[in-house]
Parts: structure tokens; C-alpha cells; sequence
């Protein structure tokens, strides 16, 4: 490991270690801790690609059932990991499995659509995964996958606020160091919620804080054309893409 991917690997696993006691009542029913469980290939995502410094850290909120819950990268649809990013690594079990929620790792066959949508972007746009992450990376605030009984997805704004502010807390200070790691020059929210805790916890920082679209299906915007919107976006910041490659036949 690089320096950089060193201090990446001691601040999550100290956040994983500060996040896995805390416990959640209802309407949470079961908790997920991918930094705990699907460790080895969420390292091997630092490792290869958090060699620093980035121009850009996008920030999502916390993992998605079948995306990093499964594979361990953030919004790690297991095709985009396996297939582009080139890791595959074994994925252990929570303590606490939720029927409705089977932890199959990189045999899961349902696809996070978040993760198709963002991760199949830069795949277009950039090419090989190298080209992305030599400028940007993505992590998400928070570490933990949050269900209902009924197996319903949780954010962590669901959370009373007893709940809430500690987990915020310990995710901040997180983020916050691995901010000061990469130094980027833009640190942008993928949503709403990330972006506010981006100015909760960097505003004293030397980077540029901001928002892009979440590829959430469940956004309208989004489900119009998520990438066209992000570009458009990131362009506004004054990020510059690489040309899309013509497609050969």
C-alpha cells in the first residue's frame, strides 16, 4: 500500500471499530457493517485506487443492499467491481442477517442501479478504471446498511436523533481525515444529505464543497438521464472530462 492508502485503511477501520457497537432501535431491525464483514475486497478498493492525491471526492450517503452491502465498494454493483474495477475478494456475513437481505457478495446477482448508473458513467466516459481514480474517488459518509422488519432500505436520516448525532459524529470525523488525505480540490455530495455534511465537517478545509445528482431510481431527475445532469454539473465546477471514444463496430 501507498502512504496514502495506509492512512486511508487505519480511518476506516477505526471508524468500522467506533461505528459496531452502536446499536439502533426500532424502525431499524437489522444492521450491516460492510467495513467489517466484506473488509478484504473494500481494502483492496483502497489499495488500488486511493493512491492519492485526487482532484475529486464524491461523497454518497451510506451503502445500498445490493451494492457495497455485497461487495464491499461503495455504490458497488457486483458487475462494476468484478468486471471493471478488476477486485474480487471473499465477503463474510454480519452478525445479524435479515432474511430478506442474504449477503451472496460476488454472487449476489440483483445490481444496485445506483451503481450501475454511476460506475457504468465513468466507465464510459473514462475508459479503463485507472483513468477514472487517477482523478476521482468515491466513498460513502457512512459505513452502516440500515433495514426495516419488512426489509426496507433505511438512510440514516430515519434515525431519532439520540441515534443520529453520534453516528454522524464519529462519520464526519472520518470523512473529515480522508479529505485532508487526498486533498482534493472538489469534494462533492452525490445527494442532498452527503453534501451537508460535507459543509458540516470541511468547511474550515481548502477544498471546494458542492452537490451532484444522486443516480438513485428513485429520482426522477435521475431516471431522465443521470449522466447527461452530472456532466452538466461537474462541467459547471469546472471539471474537465476526457472525450467520449467513438464506438467501433
Amino acid at each position: 500500500m501507498s502512504g496514502a492508502s495506509r492512512r486511508l485503511a487505519k480511518i476506516y477501520r477505526a471508524l468500522s471499530a467506533t461505528v459496531a457497537p452502536m446499536s439502533f432501535a426500532a424502525p431499524v431491525s437489522a444492521v450491516y457493517n460492510p467495513l467489517a464483514y466484506a473488509w478484504e475486497p473494500f481494502a483492496a478498493y483502497v489499495e488500488r485506487y486511493a493512491q492519492g492525491p485526487k482532484e475529486v471526492l464524491l461523497v454518497g450517503m451510506n451503502p445500498g443492499p445490493f451494492g457495497m452491502a455485497q461487495t464491499g465498494v461503495p455504490f458497488g454493483a457486483v458487475p462494476a467491481v468484478r468486471d471493471w474495477m478488476g477486485i474480487e475478494a471473499p465477503v463474510g456475513q454480519p452478525p445479524q442477517l435479515h432474511p430478506a437481505r442474504p449477503i451472496d457478495g460476488f454472487a449476489c446477482r440483483r445490481v444496485e442501479v445506483s451503481g450501475k448508473r454511476l460506475w457504468g458513467w465513468a466507465a464510459t466516459r473514462f475508459g479503463p478504471a485507472a483513468a477514472f481514480f487517477d482523478r476521482f474517488w468515491v466513498v460513502n459518509h457512512c459505513p452502516l446498511v440500515f433495514m426495516a422488519e419488512s426489509g426496507k432500505n433505511l438512510v440514516p436520516a430515519d434515525l431519532p436523533a439520540c441515534e443520529r448525532a453520534p453516528l454522524l459524529a464519529a462519520c464526519d470525523a472520518a470523512l473529515r481525515e480522508v479529505v485532508q488525505v487526498l486533498r482534493p480540490r472538489l469534494v462533492l455530495g452525490v445527494g442532498a444529505f452527503a453534501e451537508l455534511r460535507l459543509r458540516q465537517c470541511v468547511a474550515d478545509l481548502p477544498v471546494q464543497v458542492g452537490k451532484v445528482l444522486h443516480p438513485s431510481p428513485q429520482s426522477p431527475a435521475a431516471n431522465r438521464g443521470w449522466a447527461a445532469v452530472v456532466e452538466q454539473q461537474l462541467a459547471a465546477l469546472g471539471v474537465e472530462l476526457p472525450a467520449l471514444i467513438p464506438a467501433t463496430r
